[in-house]
């Protein structure tokens, strides 16, 4: 499962390169846009209109795919990625077929290295939060019911020696 995990993680992350690096290419002169027709060139140009929006995408794309090619930071690439690529599979469903197999693909390698990753993701989905010493420590969770009790017994903040 690890080596199937790797040739995955590296195909997902040469294809977000691979397409952050065209459209830089394309920026910068050496290539050429390809044409686009009918309702994937008015969603382009719509997109495009932002004026940011392309740049900070390519550029996430570009950081995160160099995080799964190098195996670095994985779980985080991935919860990056994901809004992403389910907004490229749902343009290549209902606007261009044409990338449907790619997109495909890129859904379930998501799926895959999300499945290898679960016991990074775990803390994501618990219902409640519960602070760590450190940020007590800090200050961090001054709502959690200990803290405030501690504070509410030692005085206003002016009063207690130190703070």
């Amino acid at each position: 499962m690890k080596i199937a995990m790797i040739i995955v993680r590296t195909l997902m992350g040469l294809l977000f390169l691979l397409a952050s690096t065209s459209y830089f290419a394309i920026i910068f002169g050496y290539m050429e846009m390809p044409p686009m027709e009918g309702p994937v060139r008015a969603f382009n140009e719509g997109l495009a209109a932002a004026g940011y929006f392309f740049i900070l995408l390519k550029l996430t794309e570009l950081t995160c795919g160099f995080l799964l090619v190098i195996g670095r930071f994985v779980p985080l690439a991935l919860v990056v990625l994901s809004p992403i690529i389910i907004n490229i599979l749902m343009v290549n469903l209902f606007l261009d077929r044409s990338g449907l197999p790619i997109a495909v693909f890129l859904v379930l390698a998501d799926i895959f290295l999300a499945y290898y990753y679960r016991e990074s993701f775990a803390p994501l989905l618990k219902s409640k939060y519960v602070c760590s010493k450190l940020t007590e420590l800090f200050g961090g969770c001054i709502f959690n019911v200990k803290i405030r009790r501690c504070l509410l017994a030692s005085g206003p903040r002016d009063e207690r020696p130190g703070v």
